[in-house]
């Protein structure tokens, strides 16, 4: 059906199927996505709102409990209907540690190796 042609009398204009459904590479691609922003971004409102809120030696203190981050995409792996988003998740969390602590210690290795 074109959008020049209407139903026809009790015809019901029907909603694609994959629209409704979970689409295997939408969830993949939304949990590794996820993932990347929630290393990059957590981490940052967290120590944002602990020097708000405390002094900056007991933010320094407290900032470890971001930790507890990690529970997120565990939680989201042992329950059956989340376990794909939240293994993507992981991966992605994963992935985007590796990339940084990689670029952190190729820069490292550049800076010392020809400092002045």
């Amino acid at each position: 059906m074109t959008t020049e042609q209407t139903p026809r009398d009790g015809a019901v204009d029907r909603q694609p199927d994959w629209w409704h459904r979970d689409h295997p590479t939408f969830t993949a691609l939304t949990g590794f996505f996820s993932g990347l922003a929630f290393v990059i971004v957590i981490p940052g409102v967290f120590a944002g709102i602990l020097h708000l809120l405390f002094d900056d030696h007991t933010a320094e203190d407290l900032f470890p409990l971001v930790l507890v981050m990690l529970g997120v995409p565990a939680a989201l792996i042992t329950a059956p209907r989340t376990r794909r988003f939240g293994l993507y998740m992981l991966i992605g969390m994963v992935a985007t540690a590796l990339v940084v602590g990689g670029v952190t210690a190729l820069v490292l290795w550049y800076l010392f190796q020809y400092q002045d």
